[in-house]
């Protein structure tokens, strides 16, 4: 059992008043009116059964005012309550992990729909936040008892299956609330394209980091309805069509969809070498925490209605922080490169 309620009680008046509460016992009595001297029946008990571990939190809105509060004012608290609204759908859930944990940290969302079919294994350590206690762990689990113990409050749906042609429309379902912002992060093709598909026909944005250079895509079908998918670069190809893809095909599609000029040299060589020299594709888990953060910050910015573009962004740290000498700021290649609406790739 861990209960530390007074020192929630106690943030939480200095939240509201800052700069009110100078003595202990004016700090005492304002948690004794907040509490009404019992401090044991207040706020809630959250049980967290694979811990086997009982936690003593606030009241949800007061629990969310005080665990955002350091977001302020980069984050209004107005900005912050609306946020906590919104309900966002994460497909892919190794690389997609670290973007799902970190919206859920920021406060960028307070319900999701996580997606991945795939266990733990010993090989996604390189990049995934858990322990070996944890290896053969659905991802789908693991993700959500990380964003659960951050926030016991989220309401965080699981597709234990990943997407299927079965399951993908239960995830894009819009009874009692559709998705608000995809993030798509799996490998399979099929997903990718199908994803896109039900997103562009329901008006929901994409997000995708491509963990390589800083690389992330931004697809606003919520403003751009006609949109070509992935920029036009595979064309007018459907999920119809990849349902057979073999491996040499999964390879040649999964490079125009990421463009394969703008890929860094080593994950050029790398991928065709998959499945030969190569388990699988590199990820870093530096690539994978930059994305994360890419993800969050621009699903931040859109779900608040700023006007972030579609295009495709490359912040590569190999160029903004460069080895050899030269100025910064005449290497900097972040910038958006997507194709209009109706373009061809």
């Amino acid at each position: 059992m861990h209960d530390r309620i007074v020192e929630q009680v106690e943030e939480l008046v200095r939240c509201l008043a800052p700069g009110e509460y100078r003595t202990a016992a004016a700090l005492a009595r304002a948690v004794a009116d907040t509490t009404g001297g019992r401090p044991d029946a207040y706020g809630t008990w959250a049980w967290y059964p694979w811990s086997g571990r009982l936690v003593h939190v606030l009241p949800e809105a007061d629990f969310r005012l005080v665990r955002s509060d350091r977001n302020r004012d980069k984050i209004t608290r107005a900005q912050q309550q609306s946020l906590f609204g919104r309900r966002i759908g994460v497909v892919g859930l190794s690389v997609g992990s670290s973007a799902a944990l970190t919206c859920a940290m920021e406060g960028v969302g307070g319900s999701f729909r996580l997606a991945d079919f795939d266990r733990l294994s010993l090989s996604n350590l390189n990049r995934l936040r858990a322990g070996v206690h944890e290896l053969g762990l659905e991802k789908t689990v693991l993700c959500a008892r990380r964003m659960y113990e951050l926030d016991p409050y989220l309401d965080i749906e699981l597709h234990r299956g990943g997407l299927t042609e079965d399951s993908i429309g239960d995830f894009f379902a819009v009874e009692g609330g559709g998705l608000d912002i995809l993030i798509e992060e799996c490998d399979t093709p099929w997903v990718k394209v199908a994803a896109r598909e039900h997103a562009r026909r329901l008006g929901v944005p994409v997000l995708m980091d491509t963990n390589d250079r800083g690389l992330l895509d931004v697809e606003r079908f919520d403003t751009e309805p006609a949109r070509p998918l992935f920029h036009g670069l595979i064309g007018d190809t459907t999920s119809e069509e990849l349902r057979e893809l073999d491996g040499a095909g999964t390879i040649r599609l999964l490079l125009r969809m990421v463009d394969e000029q703008r890929l860094s040299p080593a994950m050029i060589d790398a991928l065709p070498r998959v499945g030969r020299t190569l388990s699988s594709w590199p990820q870093l888990a530096s690539g994978v925490m930059l994305g994360a953060a890419l993800a969050t910050d621009t699903a931040r910015r859109i779900l608040l209605g700023e006007p972030v573009p579609s295009g495709r962004y490359c912040v590569d740290l190999d160029v903004l922080v460069p080895a050899a000498s030269g100025s910064p700021s005449d290497r900097t290649t972040a910038q958006p490169v997507g194709a209009r609406p109706g373009a061809a790739g």
